[in-house]
């Protein structure tokens, strides 16, 4: 029974920094779309920024699933037009159940 519930909350442990992770990456690509560059980061240039974060900081032990990476509102066309970064992760249980973590991030462009 104590191993059972170690193993528990290491496993929820791991999901909540996940889940940490997935909102920094997040963070990192509204951040890096709104910049003022030119020419400004396309939607294909901020996927590629959450990926990166979340691949070299998310603990997966090995399943290799990526983050899916949604930029509903497009890359900045304009000074102070919204930017929304949304990121979906499926989660793995060390036992067989799954969970989805989702984090959004709104920012202003620049």
């Amino acid at each position: 029974i104590l191993l059972l519930l170690f193993f528990g909350i290491v496993d929820f442990g791991l999901l909540i920094y996940d889940k940490q992770v997935i909102t920094n990456a997040s963070r990192e690509g509204a951040r890096a779309g709104i910049v003022q560059r030119i020419p400004r980061l396309s939607v294909a240039g901020i996927t590629g920024v959450v990926n990166d974060y979340a691949a070299s900081h998310l603990v997966t032990f090995g399943s290799g699933t990526s983050p899916t990476t949604t930029v509903p509102s497009g890359s900045c066309a304009s000074f102070g037009q919204d930017l929304d970064v949304i990121v979906s992760y499926n989660y793995n249980f060390l036992a067989v159940r799954t969970i989805a973590i989702t984090a959004q991030t709104t920012m202003k462009c620049e």
